[in-house]
């Protein structure tokens, strides 16, 4: 597959960014009307297919982990499973900066929601990134996530303040969550049905309190809530409302002046979102928008399709009646490689979604 022509107009160096290059790159996106999707990784094949996908499209890209998918990068067979999700995403971050320059793209890397009983998880990887940038003046990742939605707002606030005054001092961002994104993600999160409706919908007001507190000691961006839910729904279950956004950037416009689009906005659940709610969030400042859902079904739709058509394959390593012997088709590489191509086929779309093919910054 080629790679789609660049239209970018600044260079960065390709590879993880983070620190400056990672505000430049939040910039770019905002200034520039796109987004990049942020793919959720479970394994190497996940983080190869998200990097080959970014390079086929000239895009920028963001590779992340929830507690549980690092967990399982690391392996399961690791008892302390505390200790799985820490080392797996060690594991996961090393692996992305070890290829990812040769991909040519600039990467984002990032975890996924954890809520207060995945804070251990989180400071673990802060320490790791605190002896990297030590040692190397960098840290391992670009941001973090805390969801703690389901908190008190005022306890919200006060443990992003506590985290953030970590990854200040080693260049790294972090993401927030104001307002509750439906369903369930990776063990976080509940039901649609069991949501407080007003609790899908962010007040403007809420996200100027964040800005207050979190501004004044490093960035964050925020994962605010119009409706959005994890994974793929019959529609009508909730309504996006993208405006809910344009209203916290009017109403910080109004106090703070200056830019139009002062707040970093996340769209959580981007999987089955319709294009034209899509592009109307990504207008109001949204820079990142979730995707892992579809990636997950397009990775096990083609190993799926796959195994049907050898299907013998899978149940004889030499054919009883004809004596065929079926290693070629049972090889790993074989149908792991068809889920890869079939995830790079879907983030093409995402790519195409979000405005970023061909807006690639690095050079």
């Amino acid at each position: 597959m080629s790679a789609v022509p660049s239209t970018k107009t600044t260079g960065l160096e390709a590879g993880v960014v983070t620190g400056s290059d990672y505000l430049a790159l939040v910039k770019a996106c905002k200034d520039g009307g796109y987004a990049l999707p942020a793919v959720n990784v479970v394994n190497t094949h996940g983080c190869n297919a998200v990097l080959e996908a970014a390079a086929a499209a000239g895009s920028d890209v963001i590779i992340q982990l929830s507690g549980g998918g690092a967990q399982f990068f690391a392996g399961k067979g690791i008892k302390d499973s505390e200790q799985a999700k820490v080392l797996g995403a060690i594991s996961a971050a090393r692996h992305v900066h070890t290829v990812a320059k040769a991909y040519g793209v600039c990467v984002v890397l990032h975890t996924d929601h954890a809520n207060r009983k995945l804070i251990p998880w989180v400071e673990g990887m802060i320490a790791a990134s605190e002896e990297e940038h030590a040692r190397t003046g960098r840290p391992l990742f670009s941001s973090h996530m805390l969801d703690l939605s389901e908190e008190p707002i005022e306890e919200n606030l006060a443990e992003c303040a506590r985290i953030l005054k970590r990854l200040a001092p080693i260049d790294m961002s972090l993401e927030i969550e104001l307002g509750v994104t439906g369903g369930e993600e990776d063990g976080v999160g509940q039901d649609v049905d069991q949501i407080d409706n007003s609790k899908l919908y962010t007040q403007p007001e809420e996200v100027m309190r964040a800005h207050e507190l979190l501004s004044p000691i490093g960035h964050f961006s925020v994962a605010a809530a119009f409706g959005n839910v994890h994974g793929v729904y019959k529609p009508g279950n909730v309504v996006l409302r993208p405006e809910i956004l344009a209203h916290s950037q009017e109403l910080a416009q109004k106090t703070l002046g200056g830019a139009d689009k002062h707040f970093d906005f996340v769209f959580h659940g981007g999987s089955g979102s319709e294009k034209a709610k899509i592009t109307e969030a990504v207008s109001y400042g949204v820079f990142k928008m979730n995707i892992d859902t579809d990636t997950q079904f397009a990775f096990a739709e083609a190993v799926g399709k796959y195994v049907e058509e050898n299907e013998r394959a899978f149940k004889y390593q030499i054919d009883p009646e004809s004596d065929k012997p079926y290693k070629k088709q049972y090889d790993p590489r074989e149908w792991l490689r068809k889920g890869e191509v079939s995830v790079v086929e879907r983030l093409k779309q995402a790519f195409d979604d979000l405005g970023s093919t061909g807006k690639s910054l690095a050079g």
